[in-house]
């Protein structure tokens, strides 16, 4: 299913699924100042405390590093019985096509697992990105960012999220 990157107004079901949503954001792993073990770890910790206080559903934007890291975390809970709810939201079908094979199999492995996949564009253009970030904040109440204070698409949608308002827990990146 696609959506388009129009952002129109958000019916009352709607708002009411948001406030139970979380998305992530975060760096591929050859930006990161620290290493995938540590950013994992601080990761699982933060889901379990979004779970804790009432979180039930998760989004991620299915990037290489950050984004596949913690929607195989939300899978791994999932599998020890919490009753949360993965959504992949990708900015568009085969984004995966150029990465490395170990890559691309976390990638469908995670798919496949999924409650909810959504491709925001039908094919690849200039905005896909931003369009996939953009909607995972608009359907979010909050967002996790593993962030180091870089440019690009991680400064991108925390920056997004700060101007709609949109709380976001930063893990150092």
């Amino acid at each position: 299913m696609y959506l388009s990157s129009c952002h129109g107004r958000m019916s009352m079901n709607e708002a009411e699924k948001r406030m139970h949503r979380i998305c992530f954001t975060g760096h591929r792993p050859e930006l990161l100042t620290r290493t995938g073990y540590a950013v994992k770890k601080d990761l699982r910790r933060q889901i379990r405390r979004c779970v804790a206080d009432g979180y039930s559903v998760f989004i991620s934007g299915m990037a290489r590093g950050v984004d596949i890291w913690a929607a195989q975390e939300v899978l791994k809970l999932r599998t020890r019985g919490a009753a949360v709810r993965l959504i992949c939201a990708c900015p568009y079908e085969g984004c995966e096509r150029e990465w490395s094979k170990a890559w691309q199999r976390r990638y469908h492995r995670v798919l496949c697992a999924a409650d909810l996949v959504r491709y925001i564009c039908p094919d690849y253009c200039p905005t896909c990105f931003r369009a996939r970030n953009e909607w995972m904040v608009d359907h979010a109440a909050a967002v996790i960012a593993v962030f180091n204070g870089s440019p690009g698409g991680t400064k991108n949608t925390v920056t997004y999220a700060r101007k709609k308002g949109v709380p976001i827990t930063f893990i150092k990146g």
